[in-house]
């Protein structure tokens, strides 16, 4: 059995990387993927769906990606219960980001951030 899925579309809100109580970093964000058809309005719907993203991808989402920006993401759909404070159980359903592919071009970032810090023609002293 498969559990996968790949995504493309806009960040609907700038991820924001927190800690869990464990100390494991992760971001939260909202990808609104257009759909491929239009409606009985002539109208292309869009679906915003929410992803989980951990770690080193969290953390390198919320470094280098903003509102708006374009991203592709590969992982697995999931399934969770929430309790709410009143005692109501409701089902989420979200995405579970195994792995983000920055897909606008950001004209305003360094060369220097783009490189490692390693520069193979300078010796060391």
């Amino acid at each position: 059995m498969v559990n996968q899925i790949v995504l493309v579309g806009r960040i609907a809100k700038t991820p924001e990387v927190r800690t869990t109580e464990n100390g494991k970093k992760y971001a939260s964000l909202t990808l609104a993927v257009p759909r491929a058809y239009k409606n009985v309005n002539g109208e292309y719907d869009t679906d915003f769906l929410d992803c989980t993203l951990w770690t080193q991808v969290a953390e390198a989402t919320s470094e280098y990606c903003n509102t708006g920006d374009m991203i592709g993401v590969k992982g697995r759909v999931q399934n969770r219960i929430i309790e709410s404070p009143d005692g109501t159980r409701k089902r989420k359903t979200e995405i579970v980001a195994e792995r983000v592919t920055f897909l606008t071009s950001n004209p305003n970032r360094k060369r220097d951030e783009m490189d490692s810090d390693e520069n193979p023609d300078e010796e060391a002293d």
